[in-house]
């Protein structure tokens, strides 16, 4: 049993930020990617910024320059560091794993909610 947990959301004013962690738990053999997408009301769900399975970083281009993504491979955990958020971006944010785990399949998190508003 794989789990993913996000943590860090809630509301922030226009130009603040915010940190996202997530946690990866469970009968884990390796991760192969970790990323995050996110979710706004009335929209499709759509990709924000991954460590790919080569070990490259990808961004959106409506986060490039703001968002950053890290991760900590001893703790299983991805973090998406937030700055100069609009309210654009507002949205449920998912965390997603590449996991090695019996077999090998994507999982995702239960989303944590970011808004921006003043």
């Amino acid at each position: 049993q794989v789990q993913l947990v996000e943590s860090g959301g809630g509301l922030v004013q226009p130009g603040g930020s915010l940190r996202l962690s997530c946690a990866a738990s469970g009968s884990i053999f390796s991760i192969a990617a970790m990323g995050w997408y996110r979710q706004a009301p009335g929209k499709q769900r759509e990709f924000v910024a991954s460590f790919t399975e080569g070990g490259s970083i990808n961004y959106a281009d409506s986060v490039k320059g703001r968002f950053a993504i890290s991760r900590d491979n001893a703790k299983n955990t991805v973090y998406l560091q937030m700055n100069s958020l609009k309210a654009e971006d507002t949205a449920v944010y998912y965390c997603t794993g590449l996991i090695v785990s019996g077999g090998r399949r994507n999982y995702w998190g239960q989303g944590t909610q970011v808004t921006v508003s003043s």
